[in-house]
């Protein structure tokens, strides 16, 4: 078994420890890493290893810092994301060299992970726009849900200020998704569409 195998053998023994069960019954994490690397294929069907491995580190336990473990406010909400982002780059990197990808791969997956270069780090990008994918495609109906006490107004800020942070080619592709009508509504009055 290769190096990559490996580290795909770890990442998906982390995700298996997931308390947290898909609608399928499997551990959460493990469906998203799945739907992480499908999106990153979809839009790159030449992603190397790294790039895929990266993907499938999204949310690498992120089930072990619980929301509320930070204040219910908007900075305690940032605060967490970013204390998430650090948590799961050093584990993807940690995972990947446990496995024997080359240092300077592990620092590559780590970097993108931990949302480093942000519009200018073509992989750091990939991830983000695979992320918006799956929230769109599989993950707004129950977000809107949950916080159906909302105004429409903040549902489509939420949207815009995410929209901003897809690159193009993923704008094109969430364009083309079948979603719901009241959501897709919110999306094209969000984009100005």
């Amino acid at each position: 078994m290769d190096a990559y195998a490996r580290a795909r053998d770890l990442i998906d023994a982390a995700h298996a420890a997931d308390p947290n069960t898909a609608a399928d019954g499997r551990p959460a994490e493990l469906v998203y890493a799945e739907r992480m690397e499908k999106w990153v294929v979809r839009m790159a069907p030449d992603a190397g290893p790294v790039l895929r491995l990266a993907a499938r580190c999204q949310h690498l336990e992120r089930w072990s810092v619980p929301r509320g473990s930070f204040p219910m406010d908007r900075p305690g909400y940032l605060a967490w994301r970013r204390s998430l982002y650090v948590k799961q780059a050093e584990r993807a990197r940690q995972l990947l060299l446990d496995a024997g990808v080359p240092a300077k791969e592990a620092g590559d997956a780590s970097t993108w992970v931990s949302k480093d270069g942000l519009r200018t780090n073509p992989g750091t990008q990939a991830l983000e726009d695979a992320a918006v994918l799956v929230f769109l495609e599989s993950e707004i109906e129950a977000f809107a849900a949950q916080h159906s006490e909302y105004p429409r107004a903040k549902f489509v800020d939420i949207l815009r200020k995410t929209w901003r942070k897809m690159s193009p080619r993923a704008q094109g592709l969430a364009g083309g998704l079948d979603l719901p009508a009241p959501i897709a509504a919110l999306i094209r009055e969000a984009v100005g569409k």
